[in-house]
């Protein structure tokens, strides 16, 4: 299947290089030109482009585009580009982290013009391009089944999971594989938004649990009741049959593997947005989320100051989605084409 890829970041582009493993033709776009030459040496059989309009241009009707963008007005921008080039019965794609309700009042637009519009909430990070991605999709049924191909390929597969019982016909034999259509447009970024704000909530347990092993040392303590734990070694053996083994555990097991004391992080921890939606929905759905709202403040307090746990926070997001520490000068949302929040 042939498709366009804007944004080659970290996850535009390990994604376009899974999809010309898998047999498909991509048609890169960045607008960063170095990002495509970079990507186009690894992505074989891809066509480069040197715009929105070059690339509808060198795709076949009906015709897909993915876009890889932060969201926001970036994505926005493209988006009402693309509806200005492409025709009816073509598809857009917005794989990155947009607000559902944007993807919503979108899809209408599209619809209205005879195209489509999917929402696909990916989770993956840099480590998709071997493992695969995890996807939540929203949109037409008919527009995700065309598009079924291009899913299938970036999706993990079955491998090795173990499945799980009673599940029966009914239920969609494609969340096996590690993707699935959730609702009409809107619904995939919707779910993929909860999954980060549980991501938030698992990342907070995990840090404050290991700073209160790290300071059993206090000197405020007792000298008796202190322990000098080592860290590496507790997060290792909590990776082999514990109840709370995860990849996120083997992530902080990773970082503290390479430097004990994190001092390569501040700690000051960003939050991409999807957390704020998520605590903002529970709130419209009158739903107590305690847990998901406080790792939500807890980023917020690691700007002013902050401990061990922030640093193991930070080391996490770098692991598994190559996240750098933003310093408080910096805008909070600036960012380039060719980078995504994962």
């Amino acid at each position: 299947m042939q498709i366009g890829v804007v944004g080659l970041g970290k996850m535009g582009g390990n994604i376009s290089v899974r999809l010309a493993r898998h047999g498909h033709q991509v048609v890169l776009y960045d607008r960063d030109p170095n990002m495509v030459s970079q990507i186009g040496g690894r992505a074989e059989g891809s066509i480069s482009s040197s715009g929105l309009a070059d690339m509808v241009g060198k795709l076949t009707a009906p015709r897909t585009v993915w876009l890889m963008l932060p969201a926001g007005s970036i994505t926005e921008q493209a988006v009402e580009t693309l509806c200005g080039l492409m025709t009816k019965g073509d598809i857009v794609i917005d794989g990155g982290n947009s607000y559902y309700k944007d993807d919503i009042r979108r899809a209408k637009t599209m619809r209205e013009k005879g195209m489509h519009y999917v929402d696909v909430g990916t989770s993956g990070g840099v480590w998709g391009l071997e493992r695969g991605y995890c996807m939540m999709i929203g949109g037409d049924a008919d527009a995700v089944e065309h598009i079924n191909p291009i899913l299938s390929a970036l999706a993990p597969g079955l491998g090795g999971i173990e499945r799980t019982p009673h599940r029966g016909a009914a239920l969609d034999a494609r969340a096996e594989q590690g993707y699935l259509h959730c609702g009409p447009a809107g619904a995939g970024h919707f779910v993929k938004m909860v999954h980060n704000g549980i991501e938030y909530g698992i990342m907070e347990a995990y840090a404050e649990g290991f700073d209160v092993l790290r300071n059993k040392n206090s000197h405020d303590l007792p000298e008796t009741e202190r322990f000098d734990l080592n860290m590496p070694d507790i997060a290792e053996v909590w990776r082999r049959g514990s109840v709370i083994s995860s990849w996120l555990l083997d992530l902080c097991a990773s970082a503290l593997a390479k430097n004990e004391t994190l001092s390569d992080y501040t700690g000051q921890v960003a939050d991409s947005g999807e957390g704020r939606w998520t605590i903002e929905a529970a709130i419209e759905e009158a739903v107590p989320a305690p847990v998901l709202t406080a790792s939500l403040f807890t980023r917020f307090r690691s700007r002013t100051g902050n401990n061990f746990a922030e640093k193991m926070l930070s080391a996490m997001r770098f692991q598994f989605g190559g996240h750098v520490e933003q310093h408080l000068t910096e805008k909070k949302h600036g960012g380039e084409v060719s980078e995504v929040k994962g």
